[in-house]
């Protein structure tokens, strides 16, 4: 069987949908081909079931011609089925010409199966999509499956010590939690828990090597999106900042801390509580 994906948005909303696309590969046992824009394609290298990633960006005011090379994409394959997450008159269009015959989606007129999106947790959210076909998700089980080799050059990168391992993920930008903070809170983990190893996101490192780095990392503080996806998707305890409890998973481990519009107000003491070191 082969399934293909219209998956629009940029790097954290393709993580997002990682889990729905493994369960549906995994229950169907589905070759899957995913369309989404060409600077997001590293995502879908992370998961073996997709054989493909059609480049298209759905965000991009893509022209007729464009529009047109997508459907020579989707009708070459033989496609039992399509979850779209696309939109608009010209997704439509193009998906009633292409002789798929289930096509799920919220809305549109080229839908057969027609679904309500979950709220909450975003890549659970993505349920909803998957029922029509049969399959169930359940996002917060799933883990990403890294190669041996990029885990074990983490770990030999990673802060000498026998202490657990905190990587710090700042997310930059004006909105983050301010760099003053960020700088001073090494010197107050170090107070409360002495042997803990601080580790710093790589910077230049491919995906799949950031996702080995926090899959090796003890715990997780991060205000950047792709970072908490991946600690979410990795399975690593997490403090996301700015992140609304109720789009995180109800598990152990993890929890929000702060609100996005007023992390200049979050102090380095509501942190270190939200860490266990308060």
């Amino acid at each position: 069987m082969r399934v293909l994906f219209l998956l629009p948005g940029g790097v954290t909303r393709q993580l997002q949908a990682v889990p729905a696309v493994s369960a549906l590969a995994e229950q169907l046992r589905a070759q899957v081909q995913v369309a989404c824009a060409p600077a997001t394609a590293a995502v879908w290298k992370l998961v073996a079931a997709v054989e493909k990633q059609i480049p298209f960006d759905f965000e991009a005011i893509p022209s007729l011609a464009d529009w047109a090379n997508l459907l020579g994409n989707v009708r070459e394959p033989d496609f039992q089925a399509c979850v779209n997450l696309a939109s608009g008159r010209q997704v439509d269009l193009m998906l009633s010409m292409s002789h798929i015959p289930n096509r799920v989606a919220c809305t549109g007129f080229s839908a057969t199966s027609t679904v309500q999106p979950e709220a909450g947790w975003p890549a659970q959210a993505l349920a909803a999509y998957l029922r029509p076909l049969g399959v169930n998700l359940d996002a917060a089980a799933f883990r990403l499956a890294l190669p041996k080799a990029d885990l074990e050059q983490a770990v030999a990168a990673m802060t000498a010590g026998t202490g657990p391992a905190l990587l710090l993920a700042p997310g930059g930008g004006g909105a983050d939690w301010p760099a003053s903070r960020w700088q001073e809170l090494p010197e107050l983990v170090r107070r409360a828990l002495p042997d803990l190893r601080l580790v710093e996101t790589s910077t230049g490192a491919n995906l799949q090597q950031r996702a080995a780095q926090i899959a090796s990392a003890d715990v997780v503080l991060s205000s950047d999106p792709i970072s908490t996806e991946l600690a979410l998707l990795c399975g690593t305890p997490l403090v996301a900042l700015g992140r609304d409890p109720g789009t995180l998973p109800t598990r152990s481990g993890v929890q929000g801390c702060g609100n996005a519009n007023q992390l200049g107000q979050l102090t380095t003491a509501e942190v270190l509580q939200a860490l266990g070191l308060g």
